[in-house]
Order: C-alpha cells, then sequence, then structure tokens
C-alpha cells in the first residue's frame, strides 16, 4: 500500500500499487538551467486540534515567473493553495527560496496576492520583497496556450522522500512523462513526485524549445500518478500580478 498525504491535508491518497523504479533526476549543475526557477517554500501555519492550536512549517515549492523570456526581473512566484492552506498569522513571512544548494542562495520573504481557495483551484500567486534579477535567475514564462497532450513534459519540486529528494533538500524532476487526462481545474499525469513537490511546476517545451510553465503540482499516489493545476484554470489573476 502506497499513501502519501498532501501538506495542509487531512485525507491521504491511498492506492494499492507495486513498488516502481525511480523516474525522476536529480538536479545538478548538467541540469537545465531553467529549473533554477523552482524554489521550495516555507509557509508558517497554525491549526486547532484537539482544542489546542498547533504551529507546523509546510515544506512546498514554486516556481518564479515572469512576463516576458526577456524580462530583466520577476517577483511573481506560483504554488498551490493547500500549501497556504493553514497561514494565518501574517506577521511570520512566508519564505521562497532559489537555488538552495548553492553557494548563494537566494531568500526572499513573500506575501499572498490570490489563491483558488480550496482544492478544486488549487492555485496560489505570492509576491516577492524584491525582484530576482534574470542575471542571477531568470523567471519562467506562462504557457499561452493549453498544454499539448501529445508531447511530454517536465516536472519539478523539492520532493521530500527520503531518498533521491533528500527529505526535500533536493531538486528532482521528471522528464518525458505524459499528460493522461485533462480539465481545466485539475489534470492528470503520469509523472512521479512526492509530498514536497506540491506547488512546482509543470513544465513544456515549445516549438522553439523555450520551457513554458504548464501547470501547478497539486497532489498524487507518489508513484505514477501525479495532478496538476492547468495555468489555463487561473490565467486571468496571473496575468494581472504579471502586469
Amino acid at each position: 500500500m502506497r499513501c502519501i498525504t498532501l501538506p495542509s491535508l487531512f485525507t491521504a491518497m491511498c492506492l494499492a500499487l507495486p513498488a516502481q523504479a525511480e523516474q525522476r533526476l536529480a538536479y545538478s549543475t548538467a541540469s537545465p538551467a531553467w529549473l533554477q526557477a523552482v524554489g521550495k517554500l516555507e509557509v508558517p501555519g497554525s491549526r486547532v486540534e484537539n482544542g489546542y492550536r498547533r504551529h507546523k512549517r509546510e515544506d512546498c515549492s514554486g516556481t518564479l515567473v515572469a512576463s516576458a523570456p526577456d524580462s530583466r526581473r520577476a517577483d511573481i512566484v506560483v504554488t498551490a493553495w493547500h500549501c497556504l492552506e493553514y497561514y494565518q498569522d501574517l506577521s511570520r513571512p512566508i519564505l521562497f527560496t532559489l537555488l538552495p544548494n548553492s553557494h548563494q542562495p537566494i531568500t526572499l520573504e513573500a506575501r499572498r496576492l490570490d489563491t483558488g481557495g480550496d482544492m478544486h483551484a488549487d492555485w496560489a500567486v505570492l509576491q516577492l520583497a524584491r525582484p530576482v534579477d534574470a542575471t542571477t535567475v531568470r523567471g519562467l514564462t506562462i504557457d499561452p496556450v493549453r498544454a499539448d497532450a501529445t508531447r511530454a513534459v517536465v516536472m519539478a519540486g523539492y520532493s521530500g522522500d527520503e531518498g533521491l529528494g533528500q527529505d526535500g533538500q533536493v531538486m528532482t524532476y521528471h522528464v518525458d512523462c505524459r499528460i493522461t487526462a485533462q480539465q481545466p481545474g485539475a489534470s492528470t499525469s503520469n509523472c512521479q513526485a512526492y509530498k514536497g513537490a506540491s506547488g512546482g511546476a509543470v513544465i513544456q517545451l515549445d516549438d522553439q524549445g523555450q520551457a513554458r510553465l504548464t501547470g501547478v503540482i497539486s497532489r498524487g499516489d507518489s508513484a505514477g500518478v501525479s495532478i496538476f493545476v492547468p495555468v489555463e484554470g487561473f490565467r486571468s489573476p496571473l496575468n494581472l500580478a504579471l502586469r
């Protein structure tokens, strides 16, 4: 029995699945440069359990996005709504970190701009306290059209598994996985990801080889089923934030 309990959720997706070989890669200097836009998200949360308020940090992923490929700087981050579900104390900042394993990691505070509001619209848009210069990390641009289900996608995030993800310390990504079903609110893929990758990126290359953000990781079974929110489901509020 394989189970994944998503951050901030009380239920788990549990499926009887055979053990599956590792399909992901660990980020390295040989990885595509556009993966640097995928960062770690730390969200201070609290909720009442058995009459007591409990504080817990949610570890998720997020993606720095830009309005155009030649944008000089970017300050908008896309993630999953459920990563922020229990974020209530605005005096405790959300932290977004790019290049966490480099000699010069970039950690910035972020504030919530807009969200889908529930698991049926599991997306959120954040704004960083200051922009990131493109000479350091270039933000991903948004796919202007619906993802092409006949072409491969890349799924990337900071999975918290004890194996390749090293408890969320290393970015892992699954290349050449496929979209198996498409809906505006939630699409399904055969990509592999674990808890901690929520809010991470689903990326597709266009005809010119340009990487485009086409979706946000929502949930899955930690084996061969990962559900993501297509960008087309929240394009209007995202474009508004990018103006």
